[in-house]
């Protein structure tokens, strides 16, 4: 897969029988020929996200969402970690998110290994415990502020990709059909994506954790840790709190391996809380339980053409680590200067932009599998002598803190770099921290979706030509190093010595 756009075209379509005939849309802000400029598919924290950044740009956006248009209480994704909370930062939406929220800083898992996070090289030094309505309010109030149309109760039934533009079908909850051409369009819609079917990309993997269950419970004794984790060979639990006296529940059995559909109640998760933790902490009035099951899967590639994919529709992994949600998020940062970048007619080479994304993000989705997977494999470890294995791994990763801060890193999303071009400045690729600058911190500056240089004082290095407008800020000492910041807040070229703080 080239990731370039087709020159034929491919046609996938999917009718109701209740349809109605078709009706066109109203105009929208996408240029002529065009009812929108990208079309975004999935108003979870991954949509939303995306479309926001975009219409912020001034990019015209539809975002369908085949539900209806009312946000649960009841969500699987309940932590949100430090470099997500820096984009959101970036977005001047971190601090009320964090104000919500209960923070922390200390992880212990499988009662010997323990992973300080006030050692976070961050503004956010902590795991936030929120759930994930909560994040997909805050970014829905963005994207409508910023003009994003959104069409809930609206399904995708069709699509078909040319080189110039990718048409859309759609039917509502009414019934009516309606057909929409965008210059773009981008799959988040999640595991069982539609637009990923649609354009004919596979979603291999295996099926890692059958029978999982997930409670929201209240508890008659507070747990000693904030998250409370342990395995011990046929069972393993998670506990965290909301930090409004409900508590999120997740546990294992493998001695109940049953389909998603098998009744689940609060006796099973008491059972599986005992087995794992020695005691159920005595949980009662639970307001919601369900069974799942864990898949490692990922998409070959992030991009057909016209047509992207983010999130939980290009990967998906154990719930492990609490990466799900965080990682779409960061695809979706990634994502979107680049594609407003393009739609505008920034970009030098559209193409080598597009491209990136992929390149870019698609070894970050693989890494977050394989770290996911080792941590719910560690938790499954069922002899002697792998749970030994598991003792010895947690010790030296407590022990050693070269080690704890690279896993720490992994995790939490501040470890992640991009590789960058052959005789790069050593700093090129790499996540930057929020500066202290003289115009103000990094991540304010951020905020205008542009790219930020960080020059000496007095100083106005030449840089290469990059996709909009810079802002131009100064250093508050006398270092030397020039940086420019991308707007996702990774360092896009550098020159100079010294490692920024």
């Amino acid at each position: 897969m080239t990731g370039r756009p087709s020159t034929g075209s491919t046609n996938v379509h999917r009718t109701s029988p209740q349809a109605t005939p078709t009706t066109e849309p109203a105009a929208h802000p996408g240029g002529a020929g065009f009812d929108t400029d990208v079309l975004v598919v999935g108003a979870g924290p991954t949509g939303m996200l995306l479309a926001g950044d975009l219409a912020a740009a001034g990019v015209g956006v539809t975002l369908i969402e085949r539900r209806p248009h009312e946000r649960s209480n009841i969500t699987r994704a309940f932590g949100v970690h430090a470099r997500t909370l820096e984009l959101l930062d970036a977005r001047g939406l971190a601090d009320e998110l964090v104000r919500q929220g209960t923070p922390i800083t200390g992880l212990r898992l499988f009662r010997r290994l323990s992973l300080d996070l006030s050692r976070l090289p961050s503004r956010f030094p902590f795991l936030l415990i929120t759930p994930q309505y909560e994040v997909e309010k805050l970014l829905e109030r963005r994207a409508v502020a910023a003009g994003v149309e959104f069409r809930y109760g609206t399904e995708l039934t069709g699509l078909e990709l040319s080189g110039s533009s990718v048409t859309a079908h759609t039917t509502d909850a009414t019934g009516t059909r309606t057909t929409l051409r965008a210059r773009y369009a981008v799959g988040a819609d999640g595991v069982r994506s539609t637009v990923r079917e649609a354009i004919g990309l596979p979603f291999p993997g295996v099926s890692v954790i059958r029978s999982i269950v997930l409670a929201d419970v209240k508890l008659a004794e507070e747990p000693a840790d904030l998250l409370t984790v342990n395995g011990v060979g046929d069972a393993f639990a998670f506990i965290a709190p909301f930090g409004d006296g409900w508590y999120r529940v997740m546990g294992w059995n493998r001695g109940r391996q049953v389909a998603d559909d098998e009744p689940v109640g609060l006796d099973e998760v008491r059972d599986i809380a005992r087995r794992a933790l020695g005691t159920d902490f005595g949980m009662h009035d639970a307001r919601w339980i369900s069974r799942f099951h864990s898949d490692e899967r990922q998409a070959p590639s992030y991009r057909k053409g016209r047509v992207f994919l983010a999130g939980d529709a290009a990967h998906v992994h154990s719930p492990a680590g609490g990466q799900g949600m965080n990682t779409g998020l960061q695809d979706a940062a990634n994502l979107s200067w680049k594609l407003a970048s393009v739609v505008l007619g920034r970009a030098p080479d559209p193409e080598v932009l597009l491209d990136s994304y992929e390149s870019e993000r698609h070894p970050v989705g693989a890494a977050v599998l394989r770290s996911s997977g080792a941590i719910v494999r560690l938790a499954m470890a069922r002899t002697p002598l792998r749970r030994a294995a598991r003792s010895l791994a947690a010790a030296f990763l407590s022990a050693v803190r070269p080690a704890s801060a690279k896993a720490m890193g992994m995790i939490s999303g501040i470890g992640i770099s991009y590789d960058a071009p052959r005789g790069s400045h050593r700093l090129t690729g790499r996540r930057a921290p929020d500066l202290r600058l003289t115009e103000g911190r990094l991540y304010e500056l951020l905020r205008g979706g542009e790219f930020v240089l960080v020059a000496p004082p007095g100083g106005e290095p030449d840089v290469p030509p990059v996709p909009g407008r810079v802002i131009r800020a100064h250093w508050t000492t006398d270092r030397r190093t020039a940086l420019l910041v991308r707007p996702d807040g990774y360092i896009a070229w550098a020159s100079g010595a010294g490692t920024p703080r």
